[in-house]
């Protein structure tokens, strides 16, 4: 008797609920959205965008920024060294002189103000008003014909000579020797026969004779008469980078001397005014 055949076990296939209802696969939502990619891609577009708007410097440009940077720096150094190395290379002995130049042009400027103080009191008081008026005006007038040159003038000063026998000393020169004198308190000034105000000008000669003060011709060796204060006159031509350090640059020489009176004699024409004319007094 034959045992009748076994069927194979695979003939049934087995039941596969997990399979059929994939509740793994319906429950994946996030799956489907892909939140999970959109959020990389965000960091990685504003990461190119920023590499885009970077800067790439090469080594033309960064040696263009170091050489701007030296420069900037060499400028500051420059300009401390303008404001500070007039001074701060003087020796002591000419510092001395300047500070003594300067500290008599400021007692002189004080006894100015004092006797200014002393007429405008007289003038206050009431005691003789009258007379210290007329004397104030006087001289008041007396002072203007000085400072305008239709006056000749006589006080203490100095005598400044100019040797220039190569004719190298030029308008400006001089003009620059007038401006130091006025700074250290000069009064009264006249170069060879022109008296010297505030309106003088000072031009080259074309032809190489000297130079034109005025529109006038003065020769070299230059003779310029000076009415002040001796003691701060003086120094003021002797310092460091000066007047006289100016004329030797040029190949020509100056000396000056103290005088205790120094006559200028030459006078200011005044010319007539075009279009100035004196204001009407203020009304009350």
């Amino acid at each position: 008797m034959t045992d009748a055949p076994t069927p194979p076990e695979h003939s049934t296939p087995p039941e596969h609920p997990a399979h059929a209802e994939h509740p793994a696969h319906a429950e994946h939502p996030a799956h489907a959205e892909h939140p999970a990619h959109a959020e990389p891609d965000q960091p990685r577009g504003r990461a190119r965008l920023l590499a885009a708007w970077r800067p790439r410097a090469t080594r033309a440009q960064l040696l263009a920024g170091l050489l701007c940077a030296v420069l900037g720096f060499a400028l500051v150094v420059q300009v401390q060294q303008n404001q500070t190395g007039n001074l701060s290379t003087l020796r002591q002995s000419d510092l001395l002189v300047i500070l003594d130049t300067v500290t008599k042009r400021s007692r002189s400027l004080e006894d100015q103000a004092q006797r200014l103080e002393q007429q405008r009191a007289q003038l206050q008081s009431g005691v003789d008003r009258a007379g210290a008026a007329q004397q104030a005006a006087l001289q008041q007038l007396a002072a203007y014909e000085i400072l305008t040159g239709t006056q000749p003038a006589q006080g203490p000063g100095i005598q400044l000579d100019i040797a220039d026998p190569q004719i190298t000393v030029s308008a400006t020169t001089l003009l620059d020797a007038v401006e130091e004198l006025r700074n250290a308190g000069a009064e009264a000034m006249q170069i060879g026969d022109v008296r010297i105000v505030a309106s003088t000008s000072f031009a080259d000669d074309p032809n190489r004779r000297g130079v034109l003060v005025d529109q006038q011709l003065v020769r070299p060796p230059y003779r310029v008469l000076v009415i002040g204060d001796p003691a701060a006159l003086a120094p003021a031509l002797e310092i460091p980078g000066g007047v006289l350090d100016a004329l030797k640059q040029v190949n020509a020489t100056g000396t000056q001397q103290r005088l205790g009176t120094v006559d200028v004699r030459a006078v200011h024409k005044l010319g007539a005014l075009t279009y100035a004319r004196p204001a009407p007094a203020p009304s009350p």
